[in-house]
């Protein structure tokens, strides 16, 4: 299994970004992707996920502003980042979890997941 996020950068508050997972050797329907974020001296965040079934949630702060998605054909997972705060600023990643959850929220702590990429760094400066 290999996850690889791209699509960081740097842009201005308001501004969008939309990152990307490729990933391998794993299928949608056996696996949830998770979205998390991190900054340094901090835990790691869960922000969003997308189950096998495609059910997605977001963090309270994310919501409203960012989307994910996955297209199944190019295994590739996608989270569009609108309204980009300063707040919003950390090294994003897309774990796999291999294991099935009832409720969505189980898919929020690190421990629930498997693989995971190298990170992809988002600056949004005020």
């Amino acid at each position: 299994v290999q996850l690889v996020e791209s699509g960081g950068g740097s842009v201005p508050a308001g501004g969008s970004l939309t990152l990307s997972c490729a990933t391998s050797g794993l299928s949608f329907s056996d696996v949830a992707i998770g979205w998390f974020r991190q900054v340094p001296g901090k835990e790691r965040e869960g922000i969003s996920v997308i189950t096998s079934d495609g059910a997605t949630e977001y963090e309270d702060s994310v919501k409203g502003r960012f989307t994910i998605s996955r297209d199944i054909a190019k295994e590739m997972v996608y989270l569009q980042m609108n309204g980009l705060k300063s707040a919003d600023s950390a090294v994003y990643y897309c774990p796999a979890s291999f294991r099935m959850f009832d409720t969505v929220k189980y898919y929020f702590p690190c421990f629930s997941y498997d693989y995971w990429g190298q990170g992809t760094q988002v600056t949004v400066s005020s």
